[in-house]
């Protein structure tokens, strides 16, 4: 990020838009510049409060975000994004690049598993995805089917912690290495499996589950326990519950 002056910043912003990956607020903006993220330009209508929050927050980044936030008059913030967040901050970054993903994903040995979500349909849901696979430390997420793991909505739902781990949308030929382990309702308690480091971790979309090219692939189906009569869980709670098992004592 660089200094600039409120007009040469609005100027930059409408430049470097196009293709950029929008940080929608203070946390997306923190976990970003952590995690190494190429941010080109973050602009706010009251730098003192985001300094505040930082100095709450995140004081490794107080000097940083004091050199390179802009601060711009309110109405011309509104006029960036749809919705201004509540933190008043928002940011653009570049996307993180797809070989270095695809590296990250095929390394070996690999020591953490990548979750794979077979043809997600809600933003939200892969957003709150991404944020656990970082927080567990998971290698990535890997999704198929027609939704960009990247949208808009993704990334301000994953709290700009697509560049803590590697997102990316693969075909099912072009999965990385390792074990598959599919949840579903029909497979083995996952509380009887120690699941190993390497595994891809696979859960069905929202609506329909796995789909049969997946299911048929699967080395193995798991199933997460469940009281009678309950018929599902939230997706992502099901990514946690299994990723707390993996990395949980066995």
């Amino acid at each position: 990020m660089n200094d600039a002056d409120p007009t040469s910043a609005l100027r930059l912003w409408h430049e470097t838009a196009p293709g950029a990956v929008v940080l929608d607020g203070f946390h997306a903006l923190k976990h970003a510049l952590r995690f190494g993220a190429d941010v080109r330009l973050a602009v706010t209508s009251d730098k003192e409060s985001v300094l505040a929050l930082a100095a709450e927050l995140a004081d490794d980044l107080t000097g940083t975000l004091r050199r390179s936030v802009v601060e711009v008059p309110a109405d011309e913030l509104r006029d960036l994004v749809p919705k201004v967040h509540p933190t008043r901050v928002v940011a653009l970054a570049v996307r993180r690049g797809r070989t270095e993903n695809l590296a990250v994903l095929a390394a070996a040995p690999r020591r953490s598993p990548v979750v794979v979500l077979d043809n997600p349909r809600n933003l939200g849901n892969v957003g709150a995805v991404v944020r656990l696979a970082a927080g567990f430390g998971a290698t990535g997420v890997v999704t198929t089917g027609d939704l960009d793991p990247w949208h808009p909505n993704v990334v301000r739902a994953g709290a700009g912690l697509h560049f803590a781990t590697a997102v990316e949308r693969l075909s099912l030929d072009a999965f990385p290495p390792g074990p598959l382990y599919a949840l579903d309702p029909a497979g083995d308690d996952i509380r009887t499996v120690t699941l190993p480091d390497d595994a891809l971790l696979a859960f069905g979309s929202e609506r329909h589950g796995l789909s049969v090219e997946l299911r048929e692939r699967a080395d193995t189906l798991l199933a997460l326990p469940m009281r009678p009569q309950v018929s599902s869980y939230n997706l992502a709670t099901s990514v946690a519950m299994t990723l707390f098992h993996w990395g949980g004592p066995n």
